[in-house]
């Protein structure tokens, strides 16, 4: 049992924008823009997949469940930091909080995964492109995809379990406009090695784990492009990856930094450590729908349509 200067703080207090205090009204604008841009493009991909029964092909459904893990990551952490800019309203409540950091971290670990497979898609087109409809099928990745969800669930789900079971003392002040496990970890009175010792498991398992086959794709995929004899074969087999290529750099770059960062913790200004973490959880939402917009020529076509049309 705990004694009583170590009672939990009902609520936290959000950080993150140390030089906008000034401007944070007019800081909201732009945010509240990029919120609406985001969902506009994930909703619009979604609804062109939906509609279109020729994209109901696993390419497609894995590029709608991108789609859905933008949009539950950019809802989780955007409408937190437009209160708190156009509110003023920096405190958050201690459930709120561990409901964040379970659905942050949730959409975050769907993202990684879903880039994984679009990956093993993108390695199966090139490298076996005779066997490509008979390896991806539908129902394979409908079970992918259910896979990809309870792997999810079992490594989320303790997150907020074992942050209940924390006590903090005096007013805890976060470094960032949401709710990341790590950041609140910090905050502790009590012991946290189970806590961080299972939000790194987390990170290598999944994340890592993703990434490190992502690699491995890339490295069977680039081979087989340079075994195909002319040029002009080479870049259009590596040009039916450059989406792809966009969003595991978008997704996995400021990751990796945010480790480093970590690893450096004592010589990073808190501005830079916010900084990225915001580019980390916020930008891949926003980027992803118009990085595949752009060179999906079909998805393309089906926008500049719908927009004429309702011209």
């Amino acid at each position: 049992r705990t004694n009583s200067s170590q009672t939990r703080t009902p609520s936290f207090f959000l950080g993150g924008f140390p030089a906008w205090e000034t401007t944070q009204m007019w800081s909201a604008v732009p945010l509240f823009s990029l919120y609406v841009l985001t969902l506009l493009g994930n909703l619009a991909v979604l609804s062109i997949v939906k509609a279109e029964r020729r994209f109901h092909v696993p390419m497609y459904l894995l590029l709608a469940m991108l789609a859905v893990a933008d949009l539950g990551l950019s809802t989780s952490t955007f409408p937190t930091m437009l209160r708190m800019l156009w509110l003023k309203v920096r405190e958050i409540s201690f459930g709120t909080c561990l409901a964040q950091v379970f659905f942050i971290h949730t959409f975050a670990d769907i993202e990684s995964a879903v880039i994984l497979v679009m990956a093993f898609d993108r390695y199966v087109a090139i490298c076996h492109p005779l066997r490509y409809s008979s390896i991806l099928t539908k129902s394979l990745t409908t079970k992918i995809c259910m896979a990809i969800l309870v792997r999810t669930a079992l490594a989320q789900l303790p997150l907020p379990i074992l942050l209940s079971q924390l006590c903090f003392t005096g007013v805890s002040k976060l470094s960032h406009p949401y709710c990341p496990h790590s950041d609140i970890i910090k905050h502790a009175g009590s012991d946290t090695r189970i806590n961080g010792t299972y939000g790194l498991f987390v990170l290598l398992s999944t994340l890592g784990l993703d990434l490190l086959f992502v690699l491995l794709s890339y490295l069977l995929i680039f081979k087989t492009i340079l075994n195909i004899t002319t040029w002009r074969e080479r870049l259009k087999a590596l040009n039916t990856c450059i989406s792809h290529i966009c969003a595991v750099l978008i997704f996995f770059i400021p990751m990796i930094c945010l480790s480093m960062m970590h690893q450096f913790d004592k010589h990073m200004s808190p501005q830079a450590y916010a900084f990225t973490a915001n580019i980390h959880f916020l930008v891949p939402p926003i980027l992803n729908p118009i990085v595949y917009s752009v060179k999906t020529k079909t998805i393309r076509r089906r926008i500049l349509r719908m927009l004429c049309h309702r011209g």
